[in-house]
């Protein structure tokens, strides 16, 4: 790598944090931003007892993966399009494979695969340890608003 793209990575790795750092519903359950790579961003909801969902079993409350999911996958679109454009999620899709393990942090790693002029698709794996062993797969379907753009 260049100083440049260092530089650039480094103002990338900023706004993403800014990013999970805004929000406060992100912020209530613990959501942080553990890796950004080139294409992708890793993040983590560290697992907490008023996370739980079910008492008897200790699995964390399906919302709050939800929330993982989404938020990550729209910082990695984000990521994608540039700090001056704003997105909303218009179609989220997670696939439940299994409960995340009690006890366990839970990780999403999420991807922009697509942009078109006014849609942008992003992809994530919710897992414990290992991406390739995922407890959930999702796709999903953010709206690009941008200024100049018309709507019609």
């Amino acid at each position: 790598m260049t100083a440049e793209t260092d530089n650039a990575a480094g103002i990338g790795l900023e706004h993403a944090r800014r990013l999970f750092r805004g929000s406060p519903h992100g912020a209530l359950i613990g959501l942080e931003l553990v890796e950004l790579g080139a294409e992708y961003l890793i993040a983590r909801v560290p697992y907490r007892p008023e996370l739980i969902g079910n008492p008897e079993t200790g699995h964390i409350h399906g919302g709050v993966i939800t929330t993982l999911i989404d938020q990550s996958c729209g910082a990695a679109v984000l990521m994608a399009t540039g700090p001056e454009e704003r997105i909303v999620t218009l179609d989220l899709r997670v696939d439940h494979l299994r409960p995340a393990a009690p006890g366990r942090d839970v990780y999403a790693r999420c991807e922009c695969y697509r942009l078109a002029n006014e849609v942008a698709f992003a992809r994530a794996v919710a897992y414990e340890d290992d991406p390739a062993e995922p407890f959930a797969t999702s796709m999903s379907a953010f709206m690009r608003l941008r200024e100049g753009v018309g709507r019609g």
